[in-house]
């Protein structure tokens, strides 16, 4: 995944509206009326989230007679977990390693201080 889809994706997720669209959408599709049914918005505030998050590449739309389901994408999101875990995995490495340092240097002054 490019800088710009990456950047696309957590615009798109930046909103707790499209986040709850899309865990609706992770229960299985729905179509723009049915998203737009809990939440507390006109179904044309709907529509023009379902654009973002399409143009993001995380939803689908689809046609099934008068039907237009929208389907999650999980690639876009597997991708972006995969970059934050490798982040996550080097912050961590990083503060184990810190953890190390402090300890040698406890250890140290445990000695000096005897």
């Amino acid at each position: 995944m490019g800088e710009a889809e990456l950047s696309s994706t957590f615009a798109a997720l930046a909103d707790p509206v499209r986040r709850a669209i899309l865990s609706r959408l992770a229960a299985g599709e729905a179509t723009l009326s049915e998203l737009a049914e809990p939440l507390s918005i006109t179904p044309q505030a709907v529509s023009k989230h379902l654009k973002v998050l399409e143009r993001a590449g995380l939803i689908t739309r689809g046609r099934d007679a008068q039907r237009r389901p929208c389907r999650l994408r999980e690639a876009p999101l597997e991708t972006t977990a995969d970059w934050i875990e490798s982040h996550r995995r080097a912050v961590r490495q990083r503060f184990d390693r810190l953890e190390e340092v402090l300890q040698e240097l406890q250890q140290e002054q445990k000695e000096t201080d005897r």
